[in-house]
C-alpha cells in the first residue's frame, strides 16, 4: 500500500480530497433542501407532522384495519351548547360532539376527509370571542372574512357513525352512547395474489411473473392468521380518548361486539333521564311566615320545602301513552302530527347520601314542630336531603323533562294539585300549553341508555368493558353536592343568627313583623339551588295559552323556511 501511495503525486491527492469535499457538501445541500421541502408539504397537509414520529411522514389510515364498536361516555354540560354540533350552524361554545370527533381524529381512531377550508386543528376553542374571530359564521361573516377564517365543519364520512340521545345546552350525561368504526389493533390480512398473464405483468426480462405469483400464492396458503385476542389485544380506547378529551368528558366504557344493524338512535329501547334537585330547596323562610303562602292561605309545608309524596303522586300519572305537548316545548320545523310519547317509569326518588343534621328547631324545619336531630345516639337527618326526579321512555320530546320538572316543583310547593297533570294531559281540554318557565337545564342529566339484546352470555343488553377507575366520575354530581353543601351552611348560619338574643325573630315569621306585611312575593322553585320572586302567584289553569300543535305547524308553513321544506318535499324526486 505505502508503494501504491508513493506513486501518487502530492498534488493528486490534494485534487482528490477537493473533490470528495465539493461532493459531500452538494449531497448535504440536497439532503437539507429535501428536508426542507418535505417539512413545508407537511406543513400544509391537514394532518400535522407533529402528530407522527418522523417530520414529513402523514399517517396512512389504510394500513390499519378496522372494526365497529359502541362507547358509553359521559359528560358535565354546563361548558357546552349541547351534545349536537350542525355545520353551518356556529355556536358560540363548543358541542359535545365537536370535542369528541377532534379527540378522535387526534388518536387516529378514526381519518374522515376534511374539506378544504375547514378547521383542521385538534384543539377545542371555549371563549365565545375567540371563536367568532377564527371561524366562519354563516350569513354574518363579510366576503373578506372567507380568506381568513375557517369553517367549523364535522364530517363522519366512512365511520359510519351513530348517536343515542341529544342533549340540550348545560345538560349533562352519564350513560350517553355512540357507534363508531375505529382504527383497530387486528393485524392485517394480506390478499392472495392473482396469477398474472401475457407480458404484462413481466417483472423482468429473465424472471416469467407466474413462477414468482405462484411462489406467493404458496406461501398465503400455508400463512396462518396472527394470534389477536380482540378485548386483550385491542388498542385501549376507553385509555387513549380519556388522554386528550377535557376532564369533564369521560369514556366510561366500550362494547367490542354491537350486534348486527346496531344503530345507536334507533337501537335504544328506552333512554333513563334524571333531575336532582335537594330538600329544602332553597333556605326556608324562618317562623310562622313560611307556613302560610305569599295570599295569606296555609301552606302544607314551609316555603323553601317540597312535599315529596305530593310530587311522587303527580309524576306516577305521567306514565303510560299520553301526547305530551303541553309538557315540552313545540320545535314547528320538524312538524310533528302529534306529541305521543310512552313513559315506562316516573318517580321521585332519594339519593343516598350521609346523614346530617339540619336543623332541630321548629322555625326552620318543613312542618313547624322540634325534631330531636339525635335518637338512640345516631344523628337523623332532618335535611337537606338530595332527590331526583326519575323518568323512563322510549324516546323524549324537545325540553320535556324540563318541562316536567317544573310542574313537579310547583306541585311540591303546594301551588298547583297533583291533578295539574291530568289537566295537561287532556289536550281536549287544555289544547295549549300553559305559560310557564323551564326548570333549570344544570341538574338534568341524560342517566342512561338501554339496549336489550341477548349476547353470548345470555344476558339482554350490551356487552360492556369498562376501563376500572376510568368508569368512575367523581365531578358528576359535584354541582348538587356543593348546591347542598351551601343550602347547609346557609341555613345552619341562619338559625345561628336568628337564635341569638331572645329569639323573637323566629317566633314572628323573621325579622319584619307578619302583622305589618300586608302583601308578599311568591317564591318559586326552578332548580336552580335558589328561589324566583313572582309577585302574585296565578295558578297555570288560569294563565294565557300558547297556540295548539296544529296552529304552531300551521304558522310555520306559512314562513319563509316552511315555503321552502313545502316546495321540497313536494318537488319530484329521482329514481335514483
Amino acid at each position: 500500500m505505502e508503494d501504491n501511495l508513493s506513486a501518487v503525486s502530492h498534488a493528486d491527492l490534494l485534487a482528490r480530497c477537493t473533490k470528495l469535499e465539493r461532493q459531500l457538501k452538494a449531497q448535504t445541500a440536497q439532503i437539507a433542501e429535501l428536508t426542507k421541502a418535505a417539512s413545508e408539504a407537511n406543513r400544509r397537509s391537514p394532518s400535522p407532522s407533529t402528530a407522527s414520529s418522523k417530520p414529513g411522514r402523514e399517517f396512512d389510515a389504510s394500513r390499519h384495519s378496522t372494526r365497529f364498536i359502541a362507547l358509553k361516555f359521559s359528560y358535565l354540560g354546563h361548558r357546552y351548547n349541547g351534545f349536537e354540533h350542525a355545520n353551518r350552524c356556529f355556536t358560540p361554545l363548543p358541542t359535545i360532539e365537536e370535542v369528541l370527533w377532534k379527540a378522535l381524529r387526534k388518536t387516529r381512531l378514526i381519518s374522515p376527509s376534511i374539506p378544504e377550508g375547514a378547521d383542521a386543528s385538534y384543539e377545542t376553542i371555549h371563549d365565545t370571542k375567540e371563536r367568532e374571530r377564527k371561524y366562519y359564521i354563516h350569513g354574518k361573516s363579510r366576503p373578506a372574512d372567507a380568506q381568513r377564517k375557517q369553517r367549523l365543519e364535522i364530517s363522519w364520512e366512512g365511520c359510519q357513525y351513530s348517536k343515542c340521545g341529544r342533549t340540550d345546552r348545560g345538560v349533562s350525561a352519564f350513560g350517553q352512547v355512540i357507534g363508531i368504526r375505529v382504527r383497530s389493533n387486528a393485524p392485517v390480512q394480506k390478499e392472495k395474489p392473482q396469477a398474472n398473464s401475457g407480458e404484462e405483468g413481466l417483472q423482468d426480462d429473465a424472471t416469467p411473473p407466474d413462477a414468482d405469483v405462484d411462489a406467493d400464492a404458496d406461501a398465503f396458503q400455508e400463512q396462518e392468521p396472527l394470534p389477536f385476542d380482540p378485548i386483550k389485544d385491542e388498542l385501549p380506547y376507553v385509555y387513549m380518548l380519556n388522554m386528550v378529551l377535557p376532564p369533564d368528558i369521560r369514556i366510561l366504557a366500550w362494547c367490542p361486539d354491537p350486534p348486527e344493524g346496531f344503530d345507536a338512535r334507533y337501537s335504544c329501547q328506552e333512554r333513563r333521564y334524571k333531575y336532582f334537585f335537594t330538600n329544602p330547596a332553597f333556605c326556608p323562610t324562618p317562623g310562622p311566615m313560611g307556613l302560610v303562602h305569599a295570599d295569606g292561605s296555609r301552606a302544607a309545608v314551609r316555603e323553601g320545602w317540597l312535599d315529596i309524596e305530593r310530587m311522587r303522586k303527580a309524576a306516577k300519572k305521567l306514565e303510560g301513552l299520553h301526547d305530551y305537548r303541553n309538557l315540552c316545548q313545540v320545535d314547528a320545523s320538524k312538524q310533528m302530527p302529534s306529541c305521543e310519547r310512552r313513559i315506562t317509569y316516573a318517580d321521585i326518588e332519594e339519593v343516598e347520601s350521609a346523614p346530617m343534621a339540619f336543623s332541630s328547631d321548629s322555625a326552620l324545619n318543613a312542618f313547624g314542630e322540634t325534631v330531636a336531630p339525635v335518637e338512640n345516639g345516631q344523628i337523623q337527618q332532618t335535611g337537606p336531603k338530595v332527590y331526583a326526579i326519575t323518568i323512563h321512555g322510549s324516546a323524549f320530546l324537545w325540553h320535556q323533562v324540563r318541562c316536567t320538572a317544573a310542574v313537579l316543583f310547583l306541585v311540591g310547593q303546594g301551588l298547583e294539585s297533583p291533578d295539574i297533570i291530568d289537566r295537561l294531559l287532556d289536550i281536549k281540554q287544555t289544547p295549549g300549553r300553559p305559560h310557564y318557565n323551564m326548570a333549570d337545564d344544570a341538574p338534568l342529566v341524560l342517566w342512561d341508555c338501554v339496549f336489550q339484546y341477548e349476547n353470548e352470555d345470555g344476558d339482554r343488553g350490551l356487552k360492556w368493558i369498562y376501563a376500572g377507575d376510568e368508569a368512575s366520575i367523581s365531578s358528576l354530581t359535584s354541582k348538587g353536592d356543593e348546591v347542598k353543601l351551601k343550602e347547609a351552611q346557609i341555613s345552619g348560619l341562619l338559625s345561628l343568627a336568628m337564635a341569638q338574643g331572645d329569639v323573637s325573630s323566629l317566633q314572628r315569621g323573621g325579622f319584619r313583623d307578619p302583622a305589618s306585611v300586608k302583601a308578599r312575593s311568591q317564591k318559586v322553585f326552578e332548580g336552580s339551588g335558589h328561589a324566583r320572586l313572582v309577585g302574585k302567584y296565578q295558578s297555570l289553569m288560569t294563565r294565557r295559552l300558547m297556540d295548539s300543535l296544529e296552529t304552531i305547524n300551521a304558522k310555520y308553513m306559512t314562513t319563509v323556511k316552511g315555503a321552502r321544506r313545502l316546495a321540497w318535499k313536494e318537488a319530484p324526486k329521482s329514481e335514483d
